[in-house]
C-alpha cells in the first residue's frame, strides 16, 4: 500500500506529466514566497503548444490572476496571485485541455527568512572585495568540466575556463574576511554555455541556474550564508542587457520582438551620452540602447512588458533566494530607461535598506550622477541606484598618478574631479577603485611602482565612498599594461593544488608580495574599525608640489591624509592645515603605530601615503 501511495505521489507532481502530446520544459521562476510585497508572480511557461491549454490551481491562498498568450504557441504566461496568509509548501498548477489536466507541475511556495525585508545592503562602512570566481580558487576540481557545457576546463588557455569554483571562494572566506573586506563581489557565476570564453560569466545562458562547473544554486546560497557568518555581505553581478547567443530563448524566442534589432546582431555605438544628450539623433540613441554589445551577447529587448517582468522577478527571485546583501548591474545605461526605472523601484519597494551599483563606465560625472537615486534629471527619468561605480574618479586616478605635476597636471585632474560631487545626489554612496575586471591592474599601469600602487589603494581607502578591491593585487598580480581580460584576470596564486606561491598561506611568496600584502591588510581593517573614514566629512586641500593631501572628519575624530608623489622626502608646511592639526598635535601613524609631532612641518617620505590619526 506504501508503495503504490508513494507511486501517487510521484505520478502528481512529476514534471511533464502529459496527455496527447503535450509536456513543459520549463516554468520560471519554479518558487515564490509568501508576505512578499511583489505578490503577483507572472510566469514564464514553455513547452510544445502549451498556449492551448488553461492554467488552474488549487491552494489556498494562491489563484491564477491572469492568462497571456504571445505570438509563439509554445510559451504561456500565467499570472499568479498569493496572499498574505497562504500557506507555504509544494503545490501543483494542472494545466487543462478542456476539462482534462492535460499536464500537472509542480512549483514551490516558500516561507521568507525572518527579517528579509529589512536586510542591510552595503555602504560606506564597506569594503567590496571583488573576485573573477574562475580564476579564484579552485576548490572541486571535479566540476571543472560538466556534462552538457560546451566549453571544457583548460587552464593553459588564457581565455579558457581554468576551474575556479564557489567551493574554491567557501574555503578562503576567512582569508577575505582577514584582509579586512565585507562584501564579496564575484563576476556572474550563472550558467554560461558558450562555446569558448565564458568563464567571465556575462553571456548568461540560464538566468535561474548557477553554472555546474561553479556549483549547484545550493551551493551559491551556501556560499552567502557562510559568508554571513563572518561578516561579509554577497552582492550578485547582475545583467539585465543581454544574454548569451546560446541562451534557450535563441532556439525559440517568446516573441519577434523578446531581442533587440528582431534577433539580428547589429553593434552598439557605446555613445552613452545620447540618453541624456538633448541634442542627439534618434537614432543615435536607439543604437546605444537596441545595439549588440558584440556578437555573442543578444541585446534585450526590456520594452516587451513580459522580458520586463521576467527580468524584475528574477533579480528579485535571487535577492530572497540567496540572502543576497546587494547587486552589481553589468552595463547599466545600455537598457531601456524606462525599464531601469521600473527594476529599481521594484527592488528597492521590496528592500527598503538594500543597495545596489550600476557600471556607467563613463569619465563625466554628470553622465554618472544621472543614474543615482535621488537626481532630479532634466529628462524626467527618475534613478533608484543607491549607487554607481564612480568611472570618473577612477581615471582621474589613474591618471594623475602617472602625470607629471604642473598647473593643470597630475594631482590636479584628482582634485577637480572631486570637486564636481555636487553633481551626485549621494556621493558617498559611490563605490570608489583603482582597478576592476576590465581594466589593467593598477601595478601595470603604473609599470610595476609598488610605491605609486600603494598610493592608488591608500587614496581608494581613505576617500569619500564605497572602496573595491580586486583579487590578487594584494599579492602583486600585474598582467599586462595593455587590457587583455584573459591575462588580467589570472589566476590567484594558490588556488590550484601544486601552485608553488599561495597567497592564502604566504608560501613562496617574495618579500615585495609579502609587504604588500601587509600593507593591504593593514589599511583596510583599519578601515572596517574606523567610523571618520567610513562616514566622515571629506575636505581636501589643492595639490601643490607634488603633494596632495585631505582631511576626514566628523567633529570628534580627524584623519589627514598626504600622498606625496615625489620621489624624495618632502617637508610638508601645516600652517594651511590651521583648522585640522592645532598648535602641539599628535597624530598617529596607521602602518607603523609610532606617533608624530605636527609642529610647523611634516616629513613625507618620497612617493608614499602618510595616514595619521591626529590627536
Amino acid at each position: 500500500m506504501k508503495r503504490l501511495l508513494a507511486f501517487c505521489f510521484a505520478l502528481l507532481f512529476s514534471t511533464g506529466v502529459a496527455a496527447r502530446g503535450f509536456a513543459i520544459d520549463r516554468v520560471e521562476p519554479a518558487s515564490w514566497w509568501v508576505g512578499m510585497k511583489h505578490d503577483r508572480v507572472e510566469l514564464m511557461v514553455h513547452g510544445p503548444g502549451i498556449a492551448a491549454l488553461t492554467p488552474r490551481v488549487a491552494w489556498a491562498g494562491v489563484s491564477v490572476a491572469g492568462v497571456a498568450r504571445v505570438e509563439n504557441p509554445n510559451y504561456l504566461f500565467v499570472t499568479l496571485a498569493i496572499a498574505a496568509d497562504a500557506k507555504p509548501g509544494r503545490l501543483a498548477i494542472d494545466f487543462l485541455d478542456g476539462e482534462r489536466i492535460a499536464v500537472r507541475h509542480p512549483w514551490r511556495l516558500e516561507a521568507r527568512e525572518a527579517g528579509s525585508a529589512q536586510r542591510r545592503g552595503f555602504d560606506a562602512s564597506d569594503a567590496i572585495y571583488l573576485v573573477t570566481p574562475d580564476r579564484f580558487a579552485n576548490g572541486d576540481p571535479g566540476n571543472d568540466s560538466a556534462a552538457g557545457m560546451q566549453e571544457h576546463a583548460n587552464r593553459a588557455d588564457s581565455n579558457g575556463r581554468h576551474g575556479g569554483d564557489i567551493a574554491g571562494i567557501r574555503q578562503h572566506l576567512d582569508y577575505i574576511a582577514g584582509m579586512g573586506f565585507t562584501q564579496l563581489w564575484p563576476t556572474p557565476l550563472l550558467e554560461n554555455n558558450q562555446p569558448q570564453t565564458s568563464y567571465h560569466g556575462y553571456a548568461i545562458t540560464d538566468l535561474y541556474r548557477t553554472d555546474p562547473r561553479f556549483g549547484s544554486n545550493e551551493d551559491y546560497r551556501a556560499l552567502s550564508q557562510e559568508a554571513r557568518e563572518r561578516g561579509i555581505g554577497l552582492i550578485m553581478d547582475v545583467v539585465l542587457n543581454h544574454v548569451g547567443s546560446s541562451h534557450w530563448w535563441m532556439r525559440d524566442p517568446p516573441t519577434p520582438d523578446w531581442f533587440n534589432r528582431a534577433g539580428h546582431y547589429a553593434q552598439t555605438n557605446h555613445r552613452r551620452t545620447t540618453v541624456q544628450d538633448p541634442h542627439a539623433a534618434p537614432e543615435d540613441k536607439a543604437l546605444f540602447v537596441e545595439g549588440w554589445f558584440v556578437k555573442s551577447m543578444p541585446d534585450l529587448n526590456q520594452r516587451n512588458p513580459h522580458l520586463a517582468a521576467y527580468l524584475i522577478q528574477n533579480t528579485l527571485w535571487w535577492i530572497e533566494y540567496a540572502g543576497l546583501s546587494g547587486i552589481r548591474e553589468d552595463t547599466f545605461g545600455y537598457a531601456d530607461t524606462a525599464f531601469l526605472s521600473a527594476w529599481g523601484r521594484a527592488v528597492m519597494d521590496e528592500y527598503p535598506g538594500f543597495a545596489m551599483v550600476g557600471e556607467e563606465w563613463s569619465a563625466n560625472p554628470a553622465i554618472v550622477a544621472h543614474w543615482q537615486r535621488g537626481k532630479a534629471n532634466p529628462d524626467g527619468h527618475v534613478p533608484h541606484m543607491t549607487s554607481m561605480m564612480d568611472f570618473p574618479l577612477h581615471i582621474a586616478l589613474r591618471t594623475a598618478l602617472l602625470q607629471p605635476e604642473g598647473w593643470d597636471g597630475g594631482w590636479v585632474g584628482l582634485y577637480e574631479t572631486l570637486a564636481n560631487d555636487f553633481l551626485y545626489p549621494d556621493p558617498d554612496r559611490l563605490v570608489v577603485f583603482a582597478e576592476n575586471h576590465d581594466t589593467p591592474r593598477v601595478l601595470a599601469h603604473l609599470n610595476g611602482d609598488i610605491a605609486l600602487f600603494k598610493m592608488a589603494m591608500a587614496h581608494t581607502a581613505t576617500v569619500r565612498g564605497i572602496p573595491q578591491f580586486y583579487y590578487g593585487s594584494e599579492v602583486l598580480l600585474a598582467g599586462p599594461r595593455e587590457r587583455n581580460d584573459g591575462e588580467l584576470r589570472a589566476d590567484m596564486p594558490g588556488g590550484w593544488a601544486g601552485d608553488a606561491r599561495s597567497a592564502f598561506t604566504g608560501e613562496g611568496l617574495s618579500t615585495a608580495q609579502r609587504d604588500a600584502q601587509q600593507y593591504l591588510r593593514t589599511l583596510f581593517n583599519w578601515r572596517k574599525r574606523t567610523p571618520v573614514v567610513q562616514h566622515g566629512k571629506l575636505q581636501h586641500f589643492a595639490p601643490a608640489e607634488g603633494v596632495y593631501v585631505y582631511f576626514r572628519y566628523d567633529g570628534k575624530n580627524t584623519v589627514m591624509v598626504a600622498l606625496n608623489k615625489n620621489p624624495g622626502t618632502t617637508w610638508l608646511a601645516l600652517g594651511r592645515f590651521g583648522d585640522f592639526i592645532k598648535p602641539g598635535s599628535d597624530g598617529r601613524d596607521i602602518f607603523s603605530g609610532t606617533r608624530v609631532a605636527l609642529d610647523a612641518s611634516l616629513q613625507l617620505p618620497g612617493q608614499s601615503a602618510t595616514i595619521l590619526e591626529i590627536e
